[in-house]
């Protein structure tokens, strides 16, 4: 390929749930980490220098490697030595964001649980014998992208809040270009949720609100699987229409304008509803 045309993209398929345990287990693994990165730091963090007093900590993930290290071979974790890695670097990356010493721990059981997050570096997976090879295990997907044919990047293993499991992975794919130099602008409303200068209309669909009773009688029943795949049926919904609609623009238009809207100075009001389920985040993002 060539760079001049070529831009990095990132891919998800679903994995087969047949290998949700040994999924889990390496997320639980990851947790671990990244509770250990945050418990060294925020120690580090506790310990004042004479003559200048309590300073933010300046520990890096290359200062961390040789702990994470011992700490992996201590606890017998079978996660991959990247995957070990990279869970240290983001938690750095994290700390320098958000300028703290101490991040949110990672929960892995309860209520409050996050979700399964497995990281990895570029080449530690790769495509083989029609799936998915990492950490000497092989994995079956549901490959709706032809993975065969592409080289993967770094990416990640994640968790929705089914418990379903998704394999994602950065490709560098070849940038579609258009002939078109025609210009449109997007208005995002709440009676249309968008507008076209040209006339076009992506009508509101109120995928919320059309389940809202559904998922009510779900939430006081207390059956919380129904609640979790009502939610997943509205946000592919919403994703389905609004890709759809993004894609026609882009296919079309050379330049496109979208108007700027607080969504989430409006989600604090009493349209919080219609806001959040119109999706101007998405649009904008895609």
């Amino acid at each position: 390929m060539n760079p001049a045309t070529t831009t990095l993209k990132t891919l998800q398929v679903r994995i087969r749930d047949k290998h949700a345990p040994v999924l889990r287990q390496w997320a639980f693994e990851c947790n671990q980490v990244w509770n250990f990165a945050n418990a060294y730091t925020a120690e580090y963090s506790n310990i004042p220098i004479p003559g200048v007093g309590w300073v933010r900590s300046n520990i890096t993930a290359f200062d961390l490697a040789k702990q994470q290290a011992a700490y992996k071979k201590e606890r017998g974790f079978t996660l991959h030595s990247q995957t070990v890695q990279e869970v240290t670097e983001a938690h750095a990356k994290a700390r320098k964001q958000f300028k703290k010493d101490k991040l949110r721990w990672r929960i892995s059981g309860g209520s409050q649980r996050s979700l399964g997050w497995i990281p990895f570096k570029s080449g530690a997976a790769v495509w083989k014998e029609g799936q998915v090879r990492y950490n000497k295990h092989f994995f079956k997907v549901w490959d709706s992208h032809g993975l065969s044919q592409y080289a993967f990047r770094s990416g990640s293993f994640s968790e929705d809040a089914r418990g379903r499991w998704y394999f994602n992975v950065v490709v560098q794919v070849e940038v579609a270009t258009h002939e078109s130099q025609t210009a449109i602008g997007i208005d995002l409303g709440l009676k249309t949720t968008a507008t076209c200068s040209d006339g076009t209309v992506l009508e509101r669909q109120q995928r919320y609100r059309n389940l809202e009773v559904k998922l009510g009688k779900a939430q006081r029943a207390h059956q919380k699987r129904r609640v979790k795949a009502i939610h997943a049926k509205i946000k592919h919904q919403r994703k389905n229409d609004t890709h759809k609609f993004t894609t026609a623009l882009v296919q079309q238009h050379g330049v496109i304008f979208v108007g700027n809207v607080s969504s989430a100075g409006l989600a604090k009001t009493t349209m919080a509803k219609s806001v959040l389920d119109a999706g101007w985040f998405i649009q904008r993002s895609t």
